[in-house]
């Protein structure tokens, strides 16, 4: 019998602040799980970048676009970025991604590092595993009515004051209607999946992935009665810097800076979704209740 899956792509970390022994620790996770994955039958094929941080050559590499043509799913080790970076990539491909989690949080790479020799088999061999879609957002950033700069979040799309600056004031409009204008340190707009990271800090509520909205997060603003909306995905939301200096925006930390007076941030949902897949039986709701520590003491 063939195996549901027979092509893997794997990745793993390769942000700058991986050196020395962290690298070393990425290159034997990899290579471990890669063995793996062979011994299973399977082909597996390593993201090109993932391949020149770690020095790993025993798996052919593959860029991104390659890997999107290529495998039939893949296999992200890392923490939540990681996941979030290949997820915005992959997504236009349709690719399945299943996350090992090597991070701190693990919202969204859910599989403990040291489970994965009794997780995947029935994945990756049986097809026994739920699927999750996520929503992804569209930013623009517009300048006297042209695009000067674009990408894809699935956490979210952030402006904010400077770093040395006070509160700046923003215009917000959906769907082409004034809604408000706040002055604050900056605005969130977020996925569902977003919801559980900065817009949570920031006081927004959670989300689950099946409702169909964003969540619109003021980040301290000047008036209290400025609160978190949700708002139903299909709108567009456009946020206007009216006033304040060295404003910023970031699409999943994907970062442009020195915004000017009259730039507006245009969000709305992209035509793609991110596809993961969890082990059979996976709860969004256990995942709230470990990594938010809910019902600690027995309660």
């Amino acid at each position: 019998m063939k195996p549901h899956f027979q092509r893997v792509a794997l990745v793993g970390k390769h942000h700058e602040s991986l050196s020395g022994a962290l690298v070393e620790n990425a290159r034997q996770v990899l290579e471990d799980i890669g063995g793996f994955l062979e011994s299973l039958g399977l082909q597996v094929l390593l993201e090109a970048q993932s391949a020149e941080t770690t020095g790993l050559t025993r798996f052919p590499a593959r860029s991104v676009a390659e890997l999107g043509e290529q495998a039939d799913v893949g296999v992200v080790v890392g923490g939540d970025g990681t996941m979030l970076g290949i997820g915005r990539q992959l997504a236009r491909y349709g690719t399945p991604l299943i996350g090992i989690n090597q991070g701190r949080l693990g919202f969204i790479t859910d599989i403990a590092l040291g489970d994965y020799r009794k997780v995947l088999p029935p994945m990756l061999l049986k097809g026994a595993y739920d699927e999750d879609h996520r929503s992804l957002l569209l930013g623009r950033v517009m300048r006297a009515g042209e695009c000067v700069f674009e990408a894809l979040a699935m956490n979210d799309v952030v402006v904010n004051r400077g770093a040395a600056a006070s509160m700046v004031e923003l215009q917000v409009e959906v769907d082409g209607r004034f809604v408000a204008r706040h002055r604050a340190d900056g605005m969130i707009v977020a996925t569902p999946t977003g919801s559980t990271a900065y817009a949570l800090s920031a006081g927004g509520p959670l989300l689950h992935p099946l409702v169909p909205g964003w969540v619109l997060v003021p980040i301290a603003p000047h008036a209290l009665s400025n609160r978190p909306i949700v708002l139903a995905d299909p709108l567009e939301i456009a946020i206007e810097i009216i006033a304040g200096r060295d404003a910023s925006a970031s699409f999943d930390m994907q970062s442009l800076a020195s915004l000017h007076h009259g730039d507006r941030i245009v969000v709305r949902r992209s035509d793609y979704r991110v596809r993961f897949l969890h082990p059979k039986g996976w709860s969004y709701f256990d995942t709230l209740r470990n990594k938010l520590y809910w019902n600690e003491g027995g309660v």
